[in-house]
């Protein structure tokens, strides 16, 4: 049972480093958006924000799945 635990923790760590990183690409990639063309600026943090949520939704469910299957 131990390892089961293991895993679960580091599969959550993965989960978590993945969200991160898209997030912050994600970020990065809108700001420079934005700089390049200011009067679309609304309409590019709209979309960031959308996906922001969508990342965050996959990682909260893989990390739903990890703990899950650490109980089997």
């Amino acid at each position: 049972m131990n390892l089961a635990w293991l895993a679960a923790g580091i599969g959550a760590g993965i989960t978590i480093v993945g969200g991160a990183l898209g997030i912050g690409k994600l970020a990065a990639s809108a700001m420079e958006a934005s700089g390049r063309q200011p009067e679309a600026a609304s309409a590019i943090r709209v979309s960031m924000i959308i996906a922001a949520a969508l990342i965050e939704g996959i990682s909260l469910f893989a990390l739903v799945i990890c703990f899950l299957l650490s109980g089997k």
